[in-house]
């Protein structure tokens, strides 16, 4: 009887461990009055491949200062997002992977957890987007381009941007640079809350910039997960490579009654 009662008690403890290993842990902002947060999307990265229900790879192509491709994008077996960049042949590449047409959402709250590259040339990013960036006259309600995160420098900086009406002549932005010691070094979580009204990104649980530049976009986007090679971030032929920009996961969240 002993026996049977301290194996019942370990089975509920490993019960109850599993379980909240298994439950998110992110900082969230207060949720909206009356209101509370709803995991609604998730991907951990888990397994050997890329989940392609969640996902697309950008294809072949030039882009910004090298070339993206699928070859850059792999996960690790150990739970993450790997984007690499590389020389394929004399072709300085990285990657990208999008939601697109396979979620796409307004409003809530949107956080991923990386570690950032370690070498120049090239710069990570977690953005939103989607095919009414390029509408003019409404701002950027109609779409916009939501840059959650950039990663240029390979020090404290992060840059927050929003862009709006195309990327022409009508092209407008506006841009917040913030700081946060210690960045580079090990894994980080970049958040934004987007309400009807307004954008409030985050570091770490942390607010970093609050703004409604541009008139808050009221439609349903795609996130992106990137990194791009070009002058922004320094000279790539003085970076060793191969280099990696790595993420743990990423998450949205509904406020729900």
């Amino acid at each position: 009887m002993k026996t049977t009662v301290v194996s019942l008690s370990l089975l509920a403890i490993l019960a109850t461990t599993w379980v909240r290993a298994d439950e998110p842990k992110d900082d969230l902002p207060t949720a909206p009055a009356g209101k509370t947060w709803k995991l609604v999307w998730r991907d951990e990265f888990d397994g050997q491949r890329l989940d392609e229900s969640k996902w697309t790879c950008q294809p072949d192509g030039r882009r910004q200062g090298g070339w993206w491709s699928p070859k850059a994008i792999s996960l690790d077996g150990q739970g993450h997002l790997v984007i690499s960049t590389f020389f394929d042949g004399d072709k300085p590449t990285d990657g990208c992977i999008t939601t697109q047409g396979k979620f796409e959402h307004a409003h809530g709250y949107y956080v991923a957890r990386v570690k950032f590259q370690s070498e120049p040339g090239h710069w990570s990013a977690f953005w939103i987007n989607g095919p009414g960036i390029g509408k003019v006259g409404d701002g950027g309600r109609d779409g916009c381009e939501i840059d959650i995160m950039e990663k240029p420098w390979l020090d404290g900086r992060v840059q927050h941007t929003l862009h709006w009406d195309g990327y022409g002549k009508d092209h407008k932005s506006e841009g917040f640079v913030a700081t946060a010691p210690g960045v580079m070094e090990g894994w980080h979580a970049f958040g934004l809350l987007w309400l009807p009204d307004e954008y409030v990104f985050y570091i770490d649980g942390k607010e970093t910039w609050r703004t409604k530049a541009g008139g808050v976009c009221q439609v349903p986007q795609y996130m992106l997960l990137s990194d791009e090679i070009g002058p922004w971030a320094g000279d790539i032929t003085k970076a060793k490579l191969p280099d990696r920009f790595l993420v743990d996961y990423v998450r949205v969240y509904d406020p729900r009654e």
